[in-house]
């Protein structure tokens, strides 16, 4: 666009196809070249960020990178011998045959536009001023959500037993939910289950799952996106009036980094005594918002346990040892192999243990035989006393200290706002903390904050090189300042565009921002050289600034807008979607700011004046 208009531009002025074809390279080259290395500088953040949000959109920046260099070479090239074939304009001459540019009413009433801006500088950077603060804080009001919501169609239904539940009983309950569904049949396409582990990692943001006897999984695949939120409200209601005894988690598989609850926060400290204590503190805070459910921990139930104490003098004079004891219980509760069966090409193990309805009685487990090498048998409970007792059967860790999550799930919104509401919602007790004990932020308000913080590590490389380039471009410290300040006016466009649009600020959306920056700065890069060109030619600079902003006008609003209607197909997008709206919206404010603002800022650092 740039190339072919300043072609066109020159052809109404008179000149020949050949000439105008060989100013629009001479004149378009070189800035052009800067303003897409920007661009692709924008990117940079993308490309050599750590962590696992940046797994997700690492090939933006050699993507685009490749598009926009090879896009530069047609343009330089390819465009001007196009047009060297294709244009036909005739010069734009009055009566007396001087050559009329930009004097359409359009045209006149923007000079007017700019000069009232030059001519109140104060006022217009003052409010320009303004406006970013306010939306800086408008940036606050909109959703934030870290990754945006799948659209697959899977759900998965975790459920848990009691801590220390067998997994035959685990079992039991997986049959019977899977009873259920099979009479949902039709309303979903199929579905597999998985007791006493998770599924196998079928897609990267599908978070593997220690096993557990007490655990059970089940993936099922619905029709579609609709059927889907239908059928999860019927397994959710069945769920919670049939299975009382279960703990069950419903979600879907996610576009981002996984999290196990939208609400995770995690307790930690070097008692956990204590630390128990003070997660069923934060787990009364979550609970009081109504927007809450099934608030949960990652461990604090105990399983129950026996205790078997051996009497060593009587082992001693009945001839036995521990060793010896321990033998014999194993083998009657949980087998040995006593021989195989061959069966064709199969190997069957023949274990030897005592009947299923002696072994598995604790009201019995006294009366289990123990062998005396020369007297027979004697009941357990001769040489031994046996205690119930409960005892954590698991405890997590985090930096070696006691780590207790807290978990839970929401009606509606985000997880992001939901979670930072919550962890918000604990700032009175956390102010009250002992020394050594924390709480923190968990799953996906975690993962965002971690993904901010490892995205922004190559930003001051991205500013150093963008510097760089504007440097060897505009040659002044003073103009590449001002193009650099140019570069945050998209915040603007992005507040006003996500607020009205009602899509989160998330990952996603703040790569939009970074590739906006490198946007808006090109454009400011060709308005400046513009304006260079202008007073290098012997213009004064209060009407160089203002021609310059003319001459530019046309080709700045053009890419601006062939940029954001290639954004439109994205904004359908779940996961690109905060993105486009992001950049297109930040790019329409911006591009304007840069034609009106830019110039009121040249003229306020250079102390351009009026001319008499």
């Amino acid at each position: 666009i740039i190339a072919v208009e300043m072609m066109s531009v020159k052809l109404e002025e008179g000149l020949d196809r050949f000439s105008a074809a060989s100013h629009a390279f001479r004149a378009t080259a070189l800035p052009m070249l800067t303003g897409t290395l920007i661009t692709c500088a924008g990117f940079i953040p993308v490309a050599f960020s750590k962590g696992m949000a940046a797994e997700f959109c690492a090939s933006l920046f050699p993507v685009i990178a490749a598009a926009l260099l090879l896009s530069w070479i047609i343009s330089v090239m390819v465009a001007p011998l196009l047009g060297y074939h294709l244009i036909r304009i005739a010069p734009k001459r009055d009566e007396k045959g001087a050559v009329v540019l930009y004097q359409g009413r359009f045209y006149r009433a923007f000079r007017r536009v700019l000069e009232a801006f030059l001519t109140h500088r104060a006022l217009v950077l003052t409010a320009t001023a303004l406006v970013f603060a306010a939306s800086i804080a408008l940036l606050g009001a909109c959703r934030q959500d870290f990754f945006p919501p799948s659209l697959r169609p899977e759900i998965i239904v975790e459920m848990r037993l009691p801590e220390g539940s067998s997994m035959k009983n685990t079992d039991g309950e997986a049959k019977r939910f899977a009873a259920f569904l099979d009479g949902l049949a039709g309303e979903y396409r199929n579905y597999s289950a998985y007791v006493g582990e998770g599924a196998p990692r079928f897609v990267l943001t599908l978070d593997p799952v220690l096993p557990a006897d007490n655990y059970a999984q089940f993936v099922i695949v619905a029709n579609d996106k609709e059927s889907r939120e239908d059928l999860t409200a019927k397994i959710r209601t069945e769920l919670a009036e049939s299975f009382p005894n279960v703990r069950a988690n419903l979600k879907f598989i996610q576009t981002g980094p996984p999290a196990a609850y939208p609400i995770m926060l995690r307790v930690e400290g070097p008692d956990k005594e204590k630390v128990m204590a003070l997660a069923g503190e934060v787990a009364d805070i979550v609970a009081s918002d109504a927007n809450t459910r099934d608030v949960n921990f990652d461990w604090q139930e105990k399983s129950k346990v026996m205790h078997l104490a051996l009497d060593q003098d009587k082992l001693r004079a009945l001839g036995l040892s521990t060793q010896m004891v321990q033998q014999m219980l194993y083998t009657e509760l949980s087998g040995v192999k006593a021989a195989e069966l061959y069966e064709g090409d199969r190997t069957v193990d023949i274990m030897l243990r005592l009947k299923a309805a002696d072994r598995d009685d604790l009201s019995r487990l006294e009366e289990l035989p123990i062998y005396l090498p020369q007297a027979g048998y004697v009941p357990l409970a001769q040489v031994a006393k046996i205690s119930y007792g409960a005892e954590n059967g698991i405890i997590w860790r985090r930096d070696l200290k006691p780590a207790v999550t807290v978990r839970a799930d929401i009606l509606a919104g985000t997880p992001t706002d939901a979670a930072q509401k919550a962890f918000a919602a604990t700032k009175e007790l956390r102010e009250k903390l002992p020394a050594g004990y924390a709480i923190e932020a968990g799953g996906s308000l975690a993962d965002s904050e971690d993904s901010m913080k490892y995205l922004l590590v190559p930003v001051p490389a991205m500013i150093f090189i963008i510097m760089t380039l504007l440097i060897f471009q505009v040659r002044s410290a003073r103009a590449m300042l001002i193009t650099l300040l140019t570069a945050p006016l998209g915040i603007i466009g992005v507040a006003f565009g996500m607020y009205l649009t009602g899509e989160p600020i998330g990952f996603v959306a703040d790569l939009g921002i970074l590739a906006l920056s490198g946007m808006i700065i090109r454009n400011s890069v060709i308005l400046i050289d513009q304006i260079q060109k202008h007073i290098k030619a012997g213009e004064s600079p209060w009407q160089a600034v203002i021609d310059s902003a003319v001459l530019r006008f046309r080709p700045i609003m053009l890419t601006a807008a062939a940029a954001i209607l290639g954004m439109i197909p994205l904004m359908t997008s779940s996961f690109w979607g905060p993105m486009a709206v992001a950049i297109a919206s930040g790019l329409l404010v911006a591009t304007v700011l840069t034609l009106l603002v830019l110039p009121v800022m040249y003229a306020a650092v250079y102390r351009v004046k009026k001319d008499s």
